[in-house]
Formats: structure tokens, sequence, C-alpha cells
């Protein structure tokens, strides 16, 4: 899943963007609401992480716009307003969730998590085909009653193909989930990370494969 974080203060954006990466979500970043805009016009995102004094603007600016056209992307405000008043007006413009700097990153991670799980969002708490299950909250799997240890990007892979299985999932669509703006796969990096998965899968005796429609994408289906 891809998230956008805007926020001006470089130190903080780092530190963000790396625990939501650790988490497994792809992450991409913008300084001030004309990035964040742009942001926008160029790819679909599952989250927002927004701050408020940016240097172009109020990030409610944004967040009306947003609301406005009847985007119902999940916010969360991630400021340093603390005023009873900021905070229902952040939460009243269209915000999903309202958090206070200085925060735990730990906790930051899980409340964007838990508007994933919303009805209608993005994160669901358990994924499966077959003997395959993937937890998308503990961020674990399991092929039967056995753990199978996937890195981050392996386990948003698994993910990505769980939530469309039975359905070819173009390369785009996967380039698109799994890395930023800053960060492009390189021409051979999903086909590496695809074998990976595939061979996890099959040591363990998984039920499922992921198939190979080269030019087009990937297909994960029941074994035959």
């Amino acid at each position: 899943m891809r998230l956008l974080v805007i926020e001006d203060e470089p130190n903080l954006a780092a530190l963000v963007r790396a625990a939501l990466d650790r988490a497994g979500f792809a992450v991409d970043h913008a300084a001030g609401l004309a990035e964040a805009d742009a942001c926008l016009r160029m790819a679909a995102y599952d989250a927002l992480v927004l701050d408020l004094g940016l240097g172009d603007g109020c990030g409610l600016t944004l967040l009306r716009r947003l609301r406005a056209r009847h985007d119902g992307v999940p916010v969360l405000i991630l400021t340093a307003r603390d005023a009873p008043e900021d905070r229902v007006g952040g939460l009243d413009t269209g915000a999903d969730d309202y958090v206070i700097k200085p925060f735990h990153m730990d906790e930051l991670v899980s409340r964007i998590r838990a508007l994933l799980r919303r009805p209608n969002a993005a994160l669901g708490v358990r994924l499966s085909l077959g003997t395959v299950v993937l937890d998308t909250v503990t961020r674990t799997t399991q092929v039967g009653s056995e753990p199978l240890g996937l890195s981050a990007r392996e386990t948003a892979l698994l993910e990505l193909l769980l939530r469309r299985a039975g359905r070819v999932v173009p390369r785009e669509a996967l380039d698109q989930g799994l890395y930023g703006m800053d960060s492009p796969a390189t021409p051979n990096a999903m086909e590496v990370l695809v074998h990976r998965l595939r061979k996890r899968l099959q040591d363990a005796g998984a039920d499922v494969a992921i198939h190979t429609l080269r030019g087009v994408g990937y297909l994960l289906a029941a074994a035959e």
C-alpha cells in the first residue's frame, strides 16, 4: 500500500518515512502543498499523513480540496497544534485522525493501520488463499500452521497479490504499491522479488502459485 507524507521538517519526514517503510508501506514525501498536489496527480494513495504548518500554506487547505471533490482517502493530521479548537477544526474539516507532536512512532504506524482497517478502507485483518494466510495487522504469514518468515517487501508483494487473487495484477500496479517515487524499482527488481517469494512459498509447501504473464503482470492462484 502506498502512503503520502506531507511534512516540511526534513528530519521528521525522514524518520516517519523510514518507520512506515519498515512497516511494509511504499512511501512518498511532499514538503508542501504544491508538491502534495503534484504527487496526488501522479499517483493514487491509500492514506495521507498531513502536517498543518507547511511553508506554502496550511494543510487544511489541501484537506478541504480533497473533501470538496469527494475524495475519501484517509487523512491523518500530524501537527504540533494541540489546542482543542485545532483538533476540532481538523476533524470537522474531514481528517480521520489527529496526532499531536511529539509522538511515538509505533503509535503513528498503529493509527495508520487502524485507519486502513475501517469499512471500505484498504487494510483487511486477514487475507488468505488455500493454505496461505497473511495477517495484515501483525504483518505475519503462515502456510498451514507454520510461520513463513518473509521480508517486509516480500510481505507487501504477497499482500498485493492476495488482494487480487485469481486476477492478473499489472506490473505497473505492483511497482506503484511497492516502491515510492524516490526509490523506484530497478529494471529487474520485481523479477528478483517475485522469484524470492515464489521460492519461499514452494519451499513451505504452499498450495498456491505465482504465474508470470510476460509483458503484462503476475497472477496468484491455486496450484494445479
